[in-house]
């Protein structure tokens, strides 16, 4: 499963993380992706959405 939004298309975000003593190690960010069931063009299909398009009304869920 990959973690992007269908709707808005975030995806993971790579950067660099660092320890007390300043060493680096590479690490990945993830949006908060959900199963959803919405309504697209009058039928409903599962979408994977981010938690920031569900909260702000950007789909419309199915029933």
């Amino acid at each position: 499963m990959s973690k992007s939004c269908d709707i808005c298309g975030k995806g993971v975000i790579s950067g660099v993380q660092y320890s007390h003593s300043h060493r680096q190690s590479k690490r990945k960010w993830a949006p908060n992706v959900r199963k959803v069931k919405a309504v697209v063009n009058g039928t409903p299909k599962t979408l994977k959405v981010c938690t920031r398009c569900l909260r702000s009304g950007k789909i419309q869920r199915a029933v």
